[in-house]
């Protein structure tokens, strides 16, 4: 155990503050480690609280919220006029709710004992950290265990597509525009993608996605897709399949985007583009060559089934270890490495790992996707309901998309479950309760639920996998 009054000795250091990071950190000083995260930003949260999943989903909010009022009040009998932007005051409200987390994220620092190091951190050697400070000082701390958070930043496509800050953007500048664009291009059609499109078209934006895949939201079930696609072409989007971006050229205050459609080169003019084709770990300048530690193929930082790389004493997290890229996913593997590192058993069922997309309607899943049962030959049964035949859908005005359950045909027990609809992120959680222990079709389906509540519509799914659903 590092010494109690010595700033330069820890038990562990974790490198990185982001939802993984400052999770691990706060556990491992619960588990009496004595602690230090290393954040180079100005603020806590890692991308996720600062640049990511907290002002996207403010601005969606607020977004849904004007546009709510503009086109869909009026049935309710509620009358309004005069209805006008304020986007400055939707963009400060979006900062404040940023500002006041990451101020709460700092308090639980200072309550759980967590010493903050600001500045880059990369190792020096083995039970090295190294900070960079933004002065140009650097200092180093001995550590007896390492944790590597450092989360991931948004794919360039630097040949093609550059990034300016003003013209050729990144999500992160998709979340800060003084204006609403005249028509907004759009570069891949997955989560981000289409999260940030609807922020823009809601606000006015005509919005255009250009998907090299011959879908939108490629790796979900293949209903889902295909229902999302057709909702959001309603609310106003234009989807380029099968097109791959060949080119952007900035022309005064307008850019001409180059693309190959289905065998032709095509080209269309637009006020902004949002290159969002994926994100990429942050593993560079880390030092890792002075512990000996080398990059997988895919650019990620190796580990076993406990989360520790090949190096003695350093343990990787998130974004920069295999899986998905997801904020909750880092959260629980920042827990388990702290656990694991501290003497305990910690543990992630990469199985029942819920994905949201917040768009509306919500899209959710958890475990395969009927494509993934049938490229496995595994032997299922399916079930879906619809949206529009549960009451409390209706009384919301929010008829939209449907659940879809995926069971193992021989013993019920729960492999896929999807859901696009109204309040699909929270309604998730039930099913990956279900996973979580191992739950099968049969048990949703004689669990009451409350009436009247849009989570029936996961028991009529889940009596719709053996046909027996009741008010369809």
């Amino acid at each position: 155990m590092a010494a109690e009054g010595d700033n330069t000795q820890f038990d562990l250091v974790v490198i990185g503050g982001g939802p993984g990071g400052y999770v691990a950190a706060i556990r491992a000083a619960q588990l009496g480690l004595k602690t230090a995260c290393v954040e180079s930003r100005g603020t806590l949260g890692g991308t996720c609280l600062n640049v990511g999943c907290i002002p996207s989903k403010a601005l969606l909010q607020s977004s849904e919220a004007y546009s709510e009022v503009r086109h869909k009040v009026a049935e309710h009998g509620v009358k309004v006029t005069g209805v006008s932007l304020d986007l400055p005051q939707m963009m400060k409200r979006k900062d404040e709710i940023v500002k006041g987390l990451t101020r709460g994220i700092e308090g639980l620092f200072k309550k759980n004992k967590v010493t903050w190091l600001q500045g880059h951190g990369r190792f020096a050697g083995k039970g090295q950290v190294a900070v960079d400070a933004a002065d140009g000082t650097s200092k180093t701390y001995a550590a007896s265990k390492v944790i590597i958070a450092t989360g991931s930043e948004p794919v360039e496509l630097k040949s093609i597509a550059p990034f300016d800050g003003k013209f050729v953007i990144s999500s992160t500048d998709a979340l800060a525009l003084d204006k609403v664009p005249g028509h907004l291009v759009v570069i891949g059609a997955g989560v981000i993608g289409l999260e940030m499109g609807s922020v823009w078209a809601r606000l006015g934006a005509k919005v255009t996605v250009i998907e090299a895949a011959d879908r939108v939201l490629p790796p979900m079930d293949g209903a889902v897709s295909a229902a999302m696609q057709k909702i959001l072409v309603k609310q106003g989007f234009e989807f380029l399949l099968n097109a791959k971006l060949t080119g952007t050229k900035v022309e005064g205050n307008q850019v001409k985007v180059a693309f190959d459609h289905e065998g032709q080169k095509k080209e269309i003019t637009a006020d902004k583009v949002l290159v969002a084709v994926g994100r990429r770990p942050n593993t560079f300048k880390l030092g890792l060559e002075t512990i000996g530690l080398s990059l997988q193929s895919n650019g990620r930082v190796p580990v076993d089934a406990h989360l520790q790389t090949p190096a003695e004493g350093v343990y990787a997290i998130g974004d920069v270890i295999d899986g998905v890229m997801l904020a909750h996913k880092a959260e629980d593997e920042g827990i388990a490495a702290a656990e694991n590192i501290a003497g305990q058993h910690g543990h992630v069922n990469y199985e029942a790992i819920p994905n949201v997309v917040y768009t509306w309607p919500e899209v959710a899943s958890v475990g395969m996707t009927e494509e993934q049962c049938k490229a496995k030959g595994l032997a299922y049964k399916a079930g879906q309901f619809p949206f529009a035949a549960n009451g409390r859908a209706k009384c919301l005005g929010n008829t939209d998309g449907f659940v879809k359950i995926i069971a193992d045909a021989k013993t019920d027990r729960l492999v896929g479950f999807h859901v696009i609809g109204p309040n699909a992120s929270e309604l998730i959680a039930e099913a990956a309760i279900a996973f979580e222990f191992g739950g099968s079709a049969e048990d949703l389906a004689r669990s009451t639920h409350a009436h009247p509540t849009l989570a029936e519509v996961i028991k009529e799914a889940a009596l719709s996998v053996d046909k027996r659903a009741i008010h369809i």
